[in-house]
């Protein structure tokens, strides 16, 4: 509206009746008198004015005022003339602007109105409330913007990372403004503006966060918070909050530091979904969703074993607990989100096996005290037996969080220690901070959740944990399960599917932990030899595609860690297989290698025994061929295509194949969930040879073939891993899809900067920029024989190459993927594990 010349009144001051007090709320129903500043703008075409410079072309100012101090501020101060808000004030100013009783008054097309309380409540300089008015066609106007400000609260947190700031209370200088854009909502509701600024004070007072940006965080949060419970949810509200903290004591010459954000509801999704249900300590919960938390670990039997089992038990709350005083008819428990897994040493006590914890969310309308029965319950079905505190189990199921409930069982006398848990639920958990086998895989899931007790995001507590532990940091760890399951096997209760044995495990080190401690990553790589069982691969067609030469091969490949079988070759122009016929290459050669003859002369059994013993992963983006070479013993699926079949790309949720990629990702993955095994999910643009344009990604400040795998890939990662019947996210391995859909330097960007794929970095741009989805996965890299090589053969020494030419080559992308931290490297020649362990003495 306001995009023409205007005409301007500056602070007007005017006296007002409010009955929302000044400095100190009004007494009783008396309003109070205090000043305001009124400042007007007025959209006019001056030009006419300045060719005559005739004033009867211009709108008259005087007027303008001199009506506002008569209507609003009369001589002789009544009750009638009092406000119930400033908000009310303003809408007044409007009607005598807009809809003015005078044929003679100016008829204005519309109007900006700021009113600045110069008294306001404590512990702030001003309050102000902006508005844009327009006047419509029958003569009544519209409310087309309001804003809400507070300038200059003051507050006195532990804030700073010097320890002299962790010591003292410094000033910290906060400015809000609330934008409404839906300015209907405005017109039926009115922002206390004491309340707002009286929970600030105390809040930011009580916080001792690190950084600003923290800080900055925190009073978004708690601002949404305010909003959305004085929210009656009549009409759609979605206010824009910009937050600026100021510490006018960090630099000496400058006035201050500053951080400034700018959010919405959407961006705390989690941290408030819980603010409009107002939870009474009984807990007694509606019977819609809820989230919550539980933290999970075992250190004793099966650990991996033992905590599958637990989360199929978890959503099945029905066949668990039989009493319907305890589960209702109608519950429900989905788990919807989990962490990576960790190896840690046992914490209080040590004389114990190390645990392997990880946590998951979960959304239920199970109460809490419900729910605890449920994880015990869960506990002795597992095997969890009678133990002394902090001693080994076979399961722990702790409910950690449960929305933003502060909860607690034991009487209020009873509450002084942390001695008498045991049968008890405290929410938060009350050890949550001290443990980082708890907070590592929270912050996995739920980085900006904003802790109830301690007002502090969970990323935040983890950080200050890290500050003062000298613990070795945790390993990472992803698990194989033991397939073909033994004659027999069976689960603990009906409907549920058996949970399998653990093959083998391989432990990585966590890169943000590297990073902290500025250390090498001092976990080995692993190595994936290829087994292609096809006439028409690009490198080794009708080698290994008979049960004696793949079993050749795979004797060779003694020392590798994975064999990746495949019996579909994905080289462009490849010939379609149907899917009986894949399944008629691939599992045979799956059936030979887990049957190899355990009798014979000596030294062979011990031969025979690493070939039964190798994990298996299939090469398929077909689901049936996957289910087929789980059962038959392969223990991981490989798919290029990342859950969403080969006509995947555009991938979006409306794009043209939308029904075939939803399906294709359905009934993957539910396979990999059903048999709990990894997947390996690739970066992939449909045909390899096409679609190498990543000119869209510009943007960032990475290459943009970078930027394109994480926000294509992390696309599909989030929903595989995400929602009802996601995946683990500890099963997942990424590959940024080298040799697929790029071209040679984009290959070479994917090879000398890999780490960023998976780096803790903000990706998208403008009102999308988000975390990386990608951040923290493990990478396989697979540039071995890749024609991308022979190009650079060719380019630099004028070499043609086929296939079976480039091992040296191969051999110096695999150093690059080593020092780039990636887990797997996946090979041809089994050989290149000597590249691999000289590689890993050099980079890890």
């Amino acid at each position: 509206m306001l995009d023409s010349d205007l005409i301007r009144v500056n602070d007007l001051l005017v006296t007002v009746l409010l009955h929302t007090g000044s400095r100190w709320p009004s007494k009783g129903s008396k309003p109070t008198a205090q000043p305001v500043h009124i400042s007007l703008a007025i959209p006019h075409d001056i030009s006419s004015t300045a060719r005559y410079d005739d004033l009867s072309r211009s709108i008259n100012y005087s007027s303008l005022a001199s009506t506002l101090r008569t209507c609003i501020s009369p001589i002789v101060a009544s009750q009638e003339h009092a406000f119930e808000s400033l908000e009310q004030l303003l809408f007044r100013c409007f009607d005598l602007l807009l809809t003015p009783g005078s044929t003679s008054s100016p008829r204005l097309p519309g109007a900006q109105i700021k009113i600045v309380q110069l008294k306001p409540p404590l512990h702030c300089k001003k309050l102000a409330i902006e508005g844009e008015g327009t006047r419509e066609p029958d003569a009544s106007w519209k409310l087309t913007k309001i804003r809400h400000i507070v300038e200059d609260l003051k507050c006195q947190p532990i804030i700073g990372v010097n320890p002299a700031e962790r010591l003292e209370r410094q000033t910290v200088r906060i400015n809000i403004t609330v934008e409404t854009p839906n300015a209907i909502w405005a017109l039926n509701h009115w922002l206390d503006f004491r309340v707002l600024i009286k929970r600030l004070h105390e809040k930011v007072d009580a916080t001792s966060y690190l950084t600003l940006e923290a800080l900055a965080s925190f009073i978004a949060i708690e601002t949404l918070q305010h909003l959305q419970s004085s929210s009656d949810g009549s009409i759609a509200y979605n206010p824009k909050v910009n937050i600026k903290a100021a510490k006018p004591c960090a630099l000496v010459f400058a006035d201050s530091s500053e951080v400034e954000i700018t959010r919405q509801f959407k961006d705390y999704q989690l941290t408030l979904s819980s603010t409009l249900e107002s939870l009474e300590q009984s807990a007694s919960i509606r019977s819609d969703s809820h989230s919550a938390a539980i933290a999970i670990g075992s250190n004793v039997g099966d650990r991996f074993q033992n905590i599958e089992l637990a989360l199929r038990l978890l959503e099945n709350p029905l066949s668990v607990v039989k009493d319907r005083s305890i589960i209702s008819e109608n519950a429900f428990l989905y788990v919807v989100n989990t962490s990576f897994l960790y190896e840690s040493a046992p914490m209080y006590v040590r004389d114990q096996p190390s645990f392997i914890n990880c946590a998951c969310m979960i959304e239920t309308n199970i109460p809490p005290v419900s729910l605890l029965q449920l994880t015990q319950k869960i506990e002795v079905i597992v095997g969890r037996q009678p133990s002394f505190r902090n001693g080994p189990r076979a399961i722990d199921l702790d409910i950690v969080l449960y929305d933003a409930l502060e909860f607690d069982t034991r009487a209020p006398e009873e509450r002084h220690t942390l001695d008498n848990l045991s049968g008890h639920l405290v929410i938060p958990h009350p050890r949550l901070s001290e443990r980082e086998f708890v907070l590592r895989p929270l912050v996995d899931m739920i980085p900006e959740y904003h802790h109830p007790s301690f007002q502090k995001g969970l990323l935040a507590l983890l950080n200050e944990l890290l500050l003062v532990t000298n613990d070795l940091p945790m390993d990472r760890v992803i698990a194989f399960p033991r397939y073909p399951l033994s004659p027999g096997t069976s689960s603990p209760l009906p409907g549920i599917d058996p949970v399998p044995p653990t093959l083998t495990y391989w432990k990585y080190a966590d890169s943000q932990s590297i990073r902290r401690l500025q250390s090498k990553n001092k976990s080995r790589t692993r190595l994936m030899a290829t087994l292609n069982v096809t006439p028409d691969s690009f490198s080794d067609g009708s080698t290994y595609d008979t049960i004696p030469t793949a079993l050749a091969y795979v004797q060779q490949a003694a020392s590798a860690d994975i064999v990746d079988i495949g019996g579909y070759s994905t080289r462009p122009g490849a010939a379609f297989v149907s899917v009986d016929e894949e399944i008629d290459r691939v599992v045979p050669i799956v059936q030979a290698i887990r049957s190899a003859d355990s009798a014979g002369k000596e030294g062979e059994y011990e031969e025979n025994r690493v070939v039964r013993e190798v994990p298996i992963s299939v090469d398929t983006f077909r689901w049936e061929v996957a289910e087929k070479a789980i059962l038959a013993g392969a223990n991981c699926i490989n798919d290029v295509y990342a859950f969403t079949g080969p006509q995947n790309y555009p991938y979006s949720a409306s794009g043209a194949n939308r029904e075939q990629t939803t399906e294709y990702m359905r009934q993957m993955k539910s396979i990999a969930r059903k048999y709990a095994v990894p997947a390996v999910l690739m970066h992939s643009r449909g045909d390899a040879g096409t679609n190498k344009d990543y000119s869209a990604y510009g943007y960032s400040d990475d290459a943009a073939v970078l930027e394109g795998v994480r926000v294509e890939l992390g696309m599909k990662v989030d929903e595989i891993v995400e929602g009802k019947g996601g995946i683990r996210r500890w099963n997942v391995i990424v590959d940024p899809g080298i040799g697929f859909s790029k071209t040679v330097e984009d290959n070479l960007e994917l090879l000398r900067q890999g780490a960023a794929v998976t780096a803790d970095k903000l990706i998208g741009a403008g009102p999308r920029e988000k975390k990386n989805p990608l951040m923290g996965f493990p990478q396989l890299v697979g540039a071995s024989r890749k024609s991308f090589l022979g190009v650079i053969l060719s380019n630099k020494l004028g070499k043609s190459t086929n296939a079976k030419d480039r091992a040296w080559a191969t051999a110096g992308a695999i150093t690059c993927a080593v020092q780039q931290g990636a887990l797997v490297v996946r090979v041809h020649d089994p050989e290149m594990s000597d590249v691999i362990a000289v590689a890993d003495a050099l980079w890890r």
